[in-house]
This record gives C-alpha cells, structure tokens and sequence, in this order.
C-alpha cells in the first residue's frame, strides 16, 4: 500500500515541485491550498506524512499542529515556511521536523 502524502501550502508551484517528486517515488500525494481545505483533507485522507506551510492565507498552519497530531498521532509533519518561527513550538514529537524554504533535492533525498 502507498504510503499517503498531504502538502497543505498556499504556493502552488512549491505544492507541485514536491508532489511531482513523490509521486515519482510511487506515494499517493494531494496538496490544499488552504488551512481550512487542508484540515479537511487530513481527514479524509489520514496521511502518513504532512508537509506544512506556516503563513496560510486564512491562518497559521503551525497553530494547527497540535489538532493534526491529536488527529493522527503517528503523522510525520514537516512544518515549512519562508519565514522563521519566533516562538518554538509548545508541541515536543519526534515526529515533527521544522524546515525553512527553500528546501534542496539533496535535503528530500537524504530523508526519502
């Protein structure tokens, strides 16, 4: 079974560089382009692995981490932003990476 991928980011070049690679890589990969169309997908799809983008237009999507962890507790999160995050995140999981954008292919192939 293909392990699912959710890419909830609002730049749609961005969503389609990453969900061209993996697919290419044989996942089952859907992007949103909303907080709120994310959420509604991460529940429906379940996926296995989430990348993340902080600055939404209706909404922060790290804000978001702690529901979406709650949600699906074994989730891989990638959190991503152009931006760095002030704050460190109150959440503590190991499955959870914070990435600045850009992201290199060396860095999706050393964990891919």
């Amino acid at each position: 079974m293909k392990q699912k991928i959710l890419i909830i980011d609002d730049e749609y070049d961005f969503c389609t560089i990453l969900k061209g690679y993996f697919i290419k890589r044989g996942y089952d990969v859907s992007a949103e382009h909303t907080l709120r169309g994310g959420l509604s997908a991460l529940k429906k799809i379940r996926p296995d692995i989430l990348f993340l983008d902080n600055n939404m237009p209706d909404g922060n999507g790290w804000d978001a981490i702690e529901e979406i962890v709650e949600t699906i507790p074994q989730i891989k999160a990638f959190l991503v932003s152009a931006y760095r995050k002030n704050s460190p995140l109150t959440i503590k999981n190991n499955n959870i990476v914070t990435w600045e954008k850009p992201i290199s292919l060396a860095t999706l192939n050393s964990i891919f």
